[in-house]
């Protein structure tokens, strides 16, 4: 293919494979340089911001609302109406962005499909621009793929669903591209793109640019993204209010400014999202100093769990409140071919989990797999007639911040530990080849899963924690755990695909994060520099 023509501060230093070139455009990418230019610098403030809190929830700081912010959160207002194609949002499916998967969740039958440029995908610089490319196509009703080794012809059909897209969160960059010397922000480049693309496209279409947003941390980091998002709408040329974006509450801190979250993004929210797999790391990663701080084993911590069910039935008081959207979590079973009985009682699972949701009143839900989505959308069908239960107001939930903080008991077993290091290893592997959403024991991993487990490991190092039956767990009996468990896996996936795949490097880095004397911030920045 012929060199990118790009403007004047920008450099890509990436292999770019034909038809790049339409995604990369030199308009597309001085929208991006401006975008960097414009906000890059608060955005490095606002994370240097998260470092001073994080020193002092390292000394004891406990979490609390905010005393600045109680006018917002003690007043009555609501957010701008919503677009009348996400009034419904009884089941979203969430997937990475590749082509078929693509195809394959807009046509399952979900309301919602939320193409992940984050936790579901390895940021490699082929899988961030093809899924762009794609996304365009979906956009525009055009994509349709023939799988090399079936020939199967996949195409979408008349009816599909609402395309919501979620970018990098604020701590992640973009490596490949650099402005004015400086790596571009992840969060940026991916909405940049997008948007640039498709935001015209799809207002004429009868929908909208509709995002998820990742790992906010407070209001502020939310009101970066409104500003990012007017500035993006003028330039671009669509109405404002064209966006609408549902923040993931997906860290401890995030719980505690729901309201100045709703309130900084009032002109483009469509909602909050409880994102539990990643608010249990978060948990640990915020406490990480603080002995009150260790769970039991990550199985045991559901959302019937007292500091998790408090923070569930928050959001949806909360979002309600604001006539807006609160959204149930993921539901990560997958189909169990060979085994009937097991695959009925993971679904009877699913079921159970999407009544308690729907009868505390969300008004949609997550699935990871599209066998789900019947399952999910049967129960909603069945409990919400209506669109949506936002007109549920309930007032009568009442949640302190000891409720938020109340640590769940229970016990911490061998077993537990050994599968946090199976599923930990196994998962950083697929994704150092390239794969960001990972079939693990009846489940679809995302990083989120490998957080909490390296998290949930490091945690018990660190405090010695007893496990049933005697064991403390330490330095040593981690690498002795490590070991057998790498021979475990080894048979279970078979010795010539472990000996092609990346085990040894993904061991290595599982090894040093899980030992570090220090916690690492996220798993996917210290795995970043291992990918092209």
């Amino acid at each position: 293919m012929s060199a990118l023509e790009l403007p004047a501060g920008v450099v890509i230093d990436a292999a770019n494979k034909p038809g790049f070139e339409k995604v990369l455009t030199k308009e597309a990418v001085a929208f991006l340089a401006d975008l960097q230019r414009r906000f890059g610098a608060r955005r490095e403030e606002l994370l240097a911001l998260r470092g001073e809190r994080q020193k002092r929830l390292d000394a004891g700081e406990k979490p609390d609302f905010l005393p600045d912010t109680k006018e917002i959160r003690d007043s009555d207002w609501t957010v701008a109406p919503l677009p009348k194609d996400i009034l419904d949002r009884r089941v979203e499916i969430t997937g990475p962005v590749d082509r078929k998967m693509i195809i394959n969740a807009l046509n399952c039958g979900a309301n919602v499909f939320m193409a992940d440029f984050e936790d579901a995908s390895t940021p490699t610089w082929a899988n961030m621009i093809e899924g762009q490319y794609n996304l365009a196509d979906a956009v525009r009703g055009q994509i349709d793929y023939v799988d090399p080794q079936s020939g199967k012809a996949y195409k979408l059909n008349d009816k599909i669903a609402t395309l919501f897209v979620r970018p990098r969160g604020w701590h992640l960059l973009e490596k490949h591209v650099t402005v004015d010397g400086k790596p571009m922000s992840g969060s940026l480049f991916d909405f940049g793109l997008y948007f640039f693309h498709n935001a015209k496209t799809a207002v004429e279409r009868g929908t909208g640019p509709y995002f998820y947003l990742p790992k906010l941390e407070s209001h502020l980091e939310a009101r970066l993204w409104n500003e990012v998002f007017v500035h993006a709408q003028n330039v671009v040329g669509v109405p404002q209010k064209s966006i609408k974006a549902t923040v993931l509450i997906e860290t401890i801190l995030a719980t505690f400014e729901m309201d100045e979250i709703l309130w900084e993004l009032k002109d483009h929210s469509a909602g909050l999202n409880c994102g539990r797999w990643d608010y249990i790391f978060s948990f640990i990663k915020k406490f990480r100093e603080q002995e009150w701080a260790v769970l039991p084993d990550r199985g045991q911590v559901g959302m019937t769990s007292h500091f998790l069910r408090s923070y569930s039935q928050l959001v949806i008081k909360t979002c309600h409140r604001r006539e807006v959207h609160a959204m149930g979590g993921m539901a990560a079973q997958i189909p169990i071919k060979n085994d009937p009985v097991a695959n009925d009682a993971a679904f009877a699972k699913v079921r159970a989990d999407k009544e308690r949701e729907v009868r505390d009143g969300y008004d949609g839900t997550w699935v990871a797999h599209p066998d789900l989505v019947p399952v999910a959308k049967e129960v909603f069908d069945r409990m919400m007639p209506e669109k949506n239960q936002l007109s549920r107001v309930r007032a009568h939930v009442r949640v302190l911040r000891d409720d938020l903080l109340k640590i769940h008991t229970g016990s911490k077993t061998e077993e537990g530990f050994r599968l946090n290091i199976r599923v930990g290893v196994q998962y950083l592997e697929a994704w150092l080849r390239g794969r960001g959403a990972v079939p693990i024991y009846n489940l679809m991993e995302d990083a989120a899963t490998a957080e909490i487990s390296r998290a949930q490991i490091w945690q018990w190092i660190k405090y010695e924690a007893e496990l049933e039956g005697g064991i403390v767990v330490t330095p040593k009996f981690f690498e002795r755990a490590l070991g057998e468990e790498m021979e475990r896996v080894e048979a279970e996936v078979g010795a010539d695909n472990y000996a092609k795949g990346r085990f040894p490097e993904a061991i290595a880095l599982f090894r040093d994060i899980s030992l570090a004397p220090e916690f690492v911030e996220f798993l996917t920045i210290a795995a970043y520099p291992l990918i092209m």
